[in-house]
């Protein structure tokens, strides 16, 4: 104790966080760094594995976009609704839309001063080192080429691969949860998991494998996950990836530790999902978690589809699920020009076309009503979400479940219909302890919704408040102000809350989740909750036996609340 109170908090992070590794796993990107480090590498989270199947190679995104009449219907409607609120014309109106095909010809009238958004993003080289390939007999291609294909590519530069290489991308998560499907088992899954952490590791850490046991690992998990992917993530870290040991904690409890708060509305807004959970005390409040099926990914999209709309994307085969290079350019439009402010917004950009293994063409463009796409948080029809085949019926069936009590899973309906078309999750039963029902409404709703399932009139008032906005998305300019008056327009007249409040960040809204992380595993000197490798390999969770883990109450609790000793 004398310890602690003469320590400067510099030196206990650096004491404590040299041999502590967060990982912070999401649906787009991965979160990982040491605790000591200000902020975590991050990286796309996604693998290509070189492929000798002749022909086109099938990517393995494993979705589809596929928009109804009913939808295109609801989408202009939403478009129109938005259109009203932010005083611009609507969708099939055209009084100051004329000149917008004129100004796409002479997009310089408004030259960017970010060179940065002008740059094309470069196809990655798919052929190892000259020195490596010496080293290498085996050869793809003696008539050709001495060069050999890399085996694995990880991160951006998989996403940089031209369709015309012999790569398969695989993308092991994908809207909060585990990419399964019948093209892509769980263990595949696991293995691509595995693959991708390992090179972070290796490659921005320079943790090798013999070194890992000096290590341990934090999973900070989306709340999205349930408890059958948290057991295989914490198999992963120990068994697969070595650590000594690990812990769990849940995503929004960390970001309340991130930005320094004891209560709080969190609003974690990522690329591919977005959640609400309010945090009382740093005790996670169960009932008012909600999930909602879209983020920075459906935004892009939409962003897409209203400059084709409108005629002012050039004539380019830009498809974000072939070519995921394609979904990185909109992913920087995004974050370089939308904004949530009235009146009509146009910048001028310039757009590249990405066609097979050529070098980017520069296209020079105006884009418009680029205050709509983020509106979509607000009214979700703006946003057509992917669809997902369905996952194998055995997913599901984890009888041996890492908490005390195990699933009632009804998994009735028989036949084989089955749900192909609709997300993933929706035609099966969720855990009674553990509820991830996605919900089909905006986000001022939710956030609406979550505050005033809190029950007490005093703790509502202060989680109003107390609004915290994390995440990727977090970053868009204007979305302070419109969370603050769209909330207050949703709660009920008959509520007597008239103030509403979104607490500025500490840090990057990206990385509060991570630090978060890393702050509780520093903080936690009694680790009574912390997985050892070798328990966790020996007395966890056995295929075929009653027998659960000796501290699965420590598991089901480190997910949900810390206990500030």
């Amino acid at each position: 104790m004398d310890y602690l109170k003469s320590v400067v908090p510099s030196q206990l992070v650096s004491e404590r966080g040299s041999n502590l590794v967060i990982i912070n796993p999401g649906s787009a990107n991965v979160r990982i760094g040491l605790a000591k480090q200000d902020t975590p590498f991050n990286v796309p989270h996604c693998i290509a594995r070189h492929t000798t199947i002749t022909g086109k190679p099938n990517q393995m995104i494993c979705t589809q976009v596929t928009t109804t009449s009913q939808q295109q219907v609801d989408r202009e409607r939403a478009f129109n609704t938005t259109a009203s609120l932010l005083k611009i014309p609507y969708l099939d109106e055209s009084s100051s839309f004329g000149s917008r095909k004129t100004a796409r010809i002479d997009g310089y009238n408004q030259p960017s001063t970010n060179t940065k958004k002008d740059t094309a993003f470069p196809w990655t080289n798919v052929f190892e080192d000259e020195n490596v390939a010496r080293a290498a007999p085996d050869v793809t291609d003696s008539g050709e080429s001495k060069r050999k294909y890399r085996n694995m590519i990880f991160g951006e530069e998989a996403m940089r691969i031209s369709p015309k290489e012999p790569y398969t991308i695989h993308r092991p998560i994908r809207r909060g949860h585990f990419n399964v499907s019948p093209q892509y088992s769980a263990q595949q899954v696991c293995e691509d998991l595995v693959a991708i952490w390992d090179w972070v590791l290796l490659d921005k850490l320079e943790i090798a494998h013999s070194e890992r046991n000096k290590y341990s690992a934090v999973l900070v998990v989306p709340g999205t996950f349930d408890s059958r992917e948290i057991k295989e993530l914490l198999t992963i870290v120990l068994r697969d990836l070595c650590f000594s040991s690990a812990v769990v904690h849940q995503e929004g409890l960390s970001t309340i530790f991130g930005n320094g708060l004891s209560t709080a509305c969190i609003v974690n807004m990522g690329a591919q999902t977005s959640t609400v959970v309010c945090i009382e005390d740093g005790v996670s409040l169960p009932n008012t978690e909600k999930i909602l099926p879209f983020g920075g990914d459906d935004i892009c999209r939409c962003l897409l589809w209203i400059q084709r709309h409108y005629q002012n994307w050039p004539q380019l085969r830009t498809d974000v699920l072939a070519k995921p290079i394609d979904m990185l350019m909109l992913n920087r439009l995004k974050d370089s020009y939308c904004e949530i402010r009235e009146g009509e917004v146009e910048r001028a950009a310039t757009v590249y076309s990405y066609e097979d293994g050529m070098p980017a063409v520069a296209h020079k463009t105006n884009l418009t009503s680029l205050n709509v796409p983020p509106m979509g948080l607000f009214y979700p029809n703006l946003l057509v979400p992917e669809l997902f085949p369905q996952p194998p019926r055995t997913w599901f069936q984890d009888h041996e479940n890492m908490l005390e009590e195990t699933w009632n899973m009804d998994f009735g309906g028989g036949g084989g219909g089955g749900n192909m078309g609709l997300p993933v999750w929706d035609s099966f039963a969720v855990s009674p302890l553990n509820p991830k029902k996605e919900e089909k409404i905006g986000l001022a709703e939710a956030i609406t919704s979550s505050i005033l399932s809190a029950g007490r009139i005093d703790l509502q008032r202060k989680l109003f408040s107390s609004i915290q906005l994390v995440g990727g998305v977090g970053l868009t300019k204007g979305l302070v102000s419109a969370v603050e008056e769209r909330v207050l327009h949703a709660i009920p007249p008959t509520e007597a809350i008239d103030t509403v409040e979104v607490l500025p960040s500490r840090m990057d809204p990206t990385f509060v989740s991570w630090k978060g992380g890393a702050i509780l595993g520093i903080l936690d000197f009694g680790r009574e909750a912390w997985i050892h490798r070798n328990e966790w390999m020996e007395n966890g969770i056995r295929v075929g036996s009653a027998k659960k883990y000796r501290d699965s109450y420590y598991i089901q609790a480190q997910a949900f609340c810390f206990i500030n000793s």
